[in-house]
């Protein structure tokens, strides 16, 4: 009776991480699509895929979420660098590079 317990409580939480798994993907989603729109407009004003200053202040924004958030900031921002790299391969893309 105990195992079928747990059991039960390991599917509930699963069932939650689905779910914040679902939302993340669809808010990477979203932030790609305006991100794309970024990197169209970029490559049409003649402006560089990257800009490292807003880059520097994003991190440190988040990292500083993170901290409130009670979240490895170090993690966070790996996080972020990866989606930022990314970001920028999207926006040489559309420039043509």
């Amino acid at each position: 009776m105990a195992e079928e317990n747990s059991d039960q409580i390991l599917a509930s939480f699963r069932k939650s991480i689905d779910n914040i798994d679902a939302a993340l993907i669809h808010m990477l989603a979203e932030r790609f699509r305006i991100t794309q729109a970024v990197g169209e407009y970029k490559a049409k004003t003649k402006l560089p895929p990257a800009d490292p200053g807003r880059e520097a202040s994003q991190i440190a924004r988040l990292r500083n979420l993170a901290i409130d958030a009670d979240l490895d900031p170090e993690f966070s921002e790996k996080f972020i660098r990866f989606v930022i790299d990314e970001v920028i391969r999207h926006h040489r893309i559309a420039r043509g590079d």
